[in-house]
């Protein structure tokens, strides 16, 4: 373990590895890992992350990451792509949760909403944490100018989608009641695959987000799962479901059928844990069954 980095990717692993798990035998039952959310039925809790641009990484790469999370029942994530990539990946039947950036143009993030909802996503939302360069400035993405949000606006994205919007990129107690305040219908807890050193880890942050929101909406959860172990860890302190991203990645190379494996291989890892840990359902998920050792 790396004791001394900056780095908020080794932070974060090393913070999942620093949790330890007691086992729990009796009374134990076979565990079920099925889950609802905003109405519908998910086999699993392993959902992918809001990822994009995998071309580079397999032809077809966005489309065979939504068959793969189709075929395994999971909720399927994604972030930026034109209309006509998020018109194919829906065609897929994954039920999909569309992440908008944070872009300067007020009407373009409104379009984009729209559009997402008008072809059958899930539910939709914005990736708040990619307002800002590493130097101060407003971020700009592949030529695409961002700026910070303002409640006010939020809360006009909120109203304007007739589906469930999700707040990505939380990672206070601060910005989680404000999300509950502008009507959010959730939030991710992330700091995008380390965008800013130093980073708290989601799983360190997501105590005091899930007092703040005082369970009046689902929190999930992503950055660096690699495992079903990682997953029952998040779940366990309290998360609704967490999402897979760069783990998956090289599976993409082998098609849908191997995304699809390699998350139905975490929901057993994950079915495995609940059973020796005496959980029967997500909703027995208990934080005291996870001891923490010592964390630099």
């Amino acid at each position: 373990m790396e004791l001394f980095t900056s780095n908020s990717d080794q932070i974060t692993r090393n913070y999942l590895d620093s949790l330890l798990l007691e086992t729990r035998y009796l009374d134990a039952v076979l565990p079920d890992s099925g889950m609802e959310l905003y109405g519908e039925h998910f086999d699993t809790p392993v959902m992918t992350a809001a990822l994009s641009h995998l071309g580079n990484t397999a032809p077809n790469g966005m489309e065979i990451y939504a068959q793969g999370a189709q075929m395994a029942g999971a909720v399927h994530w994604i972030g930026m792509g034109d209309d006509e990539e998020l018109e194919r990946i829906v065609a897929t039947g994954a039920r999909t949760i569309k992440i908008v950036k944070p872009m300067a143009d007020h009407a373009e993030v409104l379009r984009e909403l729209k559009h997402a909802e008008d072809i059958g996503c899930f539910a939709v939302g914005m990736d708040i944490d990619h307002a800002f360069s590493g130097s101060g400035d407003y971020d700009n993405v592949l030529g695409i100018p961002m700026k910070a949000k303002t409640s006010e606006e939020m809360k006009e994205y909120v109203s304007s989608a007739k589906i469930p919007f999700i707040v990505k990129g939380v990672m206070s107690a601060q910005d989680a009641r404000k999300c509950v305040e502008f009507g959010a219908a959730g939030i991710q807890v992330s700091h995008h695959h380390g965008i800013m050193n130093y980073s708290l880890p989601p799983l360190m942050a997501l105590p005091a987000i899930l007092e703040a929101v005082e369970g009046k909406i689902p929190v999930f959860v992503d950055c660096g799962f690699e495992s079903g172990m990682d997953v029952y860890k998040a779940l366990a302190l309290g998360a609704k479901a967490v999402s897979v991203g760069r783990h998956l990645m090289p599976y993409l190379k082998d098609g849908a059928q191997a995304v699809a494996g390699r998350i139905r291989e975490m929901d057993a890892e994950l079915r495995g844990v609940m059973a020796r840990t005496g959980v029967g359902s997500l909703q027995e998920m208990d934080p005291t069954v996870i001891h923490r050792t010592m964390y630099p």
